[in-house]
């Protein structure tokens, strides 16, 4: 019986990411946006002031945004981000300890880069060559950087 209960507690526990098309909307609202920012042949990782952990550009959509202004929005604030285009991947669930959330995944293809307005809440903006290994989400981020690789590979073959 204690075998039994802690299994299912460990299941409750785990976290699932899910992908659907990017035009999809869930019955509940989109709450995240989350955008893969690629610089050159680097990605761009940013570092919150009160964390020393390294996370892929993303945060909460507002109740006053779609979810691609939201990304811009983050986007500009959170990498100094000023020229880029942006692509919506995927929309993406996680279930984590039994509640799940919503939200988009971007590609920012950035070309120029300003200064992180003082307002950020962010301390640092690195460029990598690959998902870092101190991650802020070490459960759901690999999974995003993932389907981000995913999206380039089928980009490059029709292209």
């Amino acid at each position: 019986m204690i075998i039994a209960t802690f299994a299912a507690l460990q299941f409750i526990y785990m976290t699932e990411v899910k992908f659907y098309d990017p035009s999809y909307y869930p019955d509940t609202s989109l709450t995240y946006s989350v955008i893969a920012a690629k610089y050159g042949d680097c990605w761009l990782f940013v570092r919150h002031q009160k964390r020393d952990t390294w996370e892929i550009p993303g945060g909460h959509i507002e109740e006053d945004e779609t979810s691609e202004k939201a990304a811009v929005r983050e986007l500009m604030e959170e990498t100094g981000a000023i020229n880029f285009k942006l692509a919506c991947v995927a929309t993406y669930s996680v279930l984590k300890n039994g509640k799940t959330g919503f939200g988009r995944l971007y590609l920012a293809e950035i070309s120029a880069l300003g200064p992180v307005p003082d307002l950020s809440e962010i301390a640092e903006v690195r460029t990598m060559g690959s998902l870092p290994e101190n991650l802020t989400y070490p459960d759901i981020q690999p999974h995003l950087y993932q389907r981000i690789l995913q999206y380039l590979e089928e980009k490059a073959k029709i292209l």
